[in-house]
């Protein structure tokens, strides 16, 4: 009868809906009385903990960061790099992108695969200063995530001889390189690298006089204008157009005295510099002041004939500054970029110089003497015959 079926069947579902109830409360536990599985198994996430969560987020938000084309300010001290430019594949050769590179990388600037291969960041540097020179005044050109506190952080991961002391917003299609108008280098040597070779100096003691710098300065102003500088560097010849350089200035400064020995500054300022132009420069007026050359010599090097230059120390040079003239006036005030110059920059250009670059240069020219070292090589070159000349000579002496 329906009365009598209805009350067993009803106990039969409670018995099962039991049985079921005791079977998952034992999936649910293991021989421990904890939660077995895991959460997501029962339809919950795990929790995460929040330091792993904050580092996934600040992740997650330099991935989302739209990256800007922007320039650094940078100034370093060359002493112990083989030069500016990166060499990938040559690790034994440290140079100062390396350590750039890996401080834009761990500061979050740009991702691990852009510092692996540098195109990818549109990076490029201003100048490509050479081995042991340092800089005051570099500009490098970048693509990079604008992160808070992006210089402090930069700078972390840098040592304290290359600071980022400057950062600016520039136009999409930017080029530190190409944009760049010119370049103001300057040289700091001991002022006895001008005492003339017939007498006898002593190197703490010698001081430059009114005439001898007016003649430094006589033979400086001879290079302003265009020429061709093809014996002011290796891998061309009189022939190639890139060896015609203008020169807008050149000249030495009053001299001044540190750590008991007189130091002067050349300042030269040019459209741009073949590699070891401007030590060349320097180390053909120093052969003439000293009397190893004639003074004709240096109209003769323009000419097509070979000439031996000597190569002053890479010591005592420092990039200055660059000068984006053409850029200023047409991105400078158009209300979305500023001119890329650094006057308030000026101070911490100053204050590094003084810091790291001046006592370097001075420091080590009185440990390993590389301008006196190099100035009794003057003595071995030959200044008075071009390569056709000393051809000849030697052909007549056989």
């Amino acid at each position: 009868p329906r009365s009598v079926a209805e009350p067993r069947l009803l106990l039969c579902r409670l018995q099962d809906l039991a049985m079921a109830e005791r079977s998952g409360a034992a999936q649910k536990l293991n021989g421990h009385g904890e939660a077995a599985g895991s959460g997501e198994e029962n339809g919950h996430r795990n929790k995460r903990f929040k330091s792993d969560a904050g580092e996934d987020d600040a992740e997650e938000q330099n991935k989302k960061s739209p990256k800007r084309k922007i320039v650094l300010l940078m100034a370093y001290s060359g002493k112990g790099y083989h030069g500016m430019q990166r060499n990938v594949g040559s690790s034994q050769f440290k140079t100062i992108e390396d350590d750039l590179v890996s401080a834009l990388v761990q500061s979050g600037c740009i991702p691990e695969n852009h510092g692996e291969d540098m195109k990818k960041m549109s990076f490029q540097r201003c100048a490509r200063t050479d081995k042991g020179v340092s800089a005051a005044g570099q500009i490098v050109s970048l693509k990079v995530r604008l992160i808070d506190d992006i210089l402090e952080k930069i700078n972390n991961h840098l040592p304290s001889h290359i600071r980022i002391l400057g950062l600016k917003r520039v136009t999409g299609g930017f080029n530190s390189k190409n944009k760049c108008d010119a370049r103001t280098y300057s040289y700091m040597l001991p002022t006895f690298a001008f005492a003339h070779k017939d007498h006898d100096v002593q190197e703490e003691v010698y001081r430059l006089d009114r005439e001898t710098l007016e003649k430094v300065n006589k033979l400086l102003a001879c290079y302003k204008g265009t020429h061709n500088f093809h014996n002011f560097t290796s891998q061309k010849g009189p022939k190639d157009p890139s060896a015609k350089r203008y020169i807008m200035e050149m000249y030495c400064g009053e001299p001044f005295v540190r750590e008991n020995v007189e130091f002067a500054v050349i300042k030269v300022k040019g459209q741009s510099f073949m590699m070891h132009q401007i030590r060349k420069m320097i180390g053909l007026v120093i052969a003439v002041v000293k009397g190893y050359a004639s003074e004709s010599i240096i109209e003769r090097s323009w000419g097509e004939e070979k000439v031996d230059v000597p190569k002053a120390p890479g010591l005592g040079l420092v990039l200055e500054r660059v000068h984006f003239e053409k850029y200023n006036r047409r991105f400078g005030n158009d209300g979305l970029h500023e001119p890329l110059e650094w006057t308030e920059e000026e101070e911490k250009i100053a204050v590094f110089k003084e810091q790291y670059i001046y006592p370097t240069i001075i420091n080590t020219e009185r440990e390993e003497k590389s301008m006196a070292n190099w100035l009794n090589t003057l003595s071995i070159h030959d200044f008075n015959s071009s390569a056709a000349e000393m051809q000849a000579n030697s052909k007549n002496s056989k």
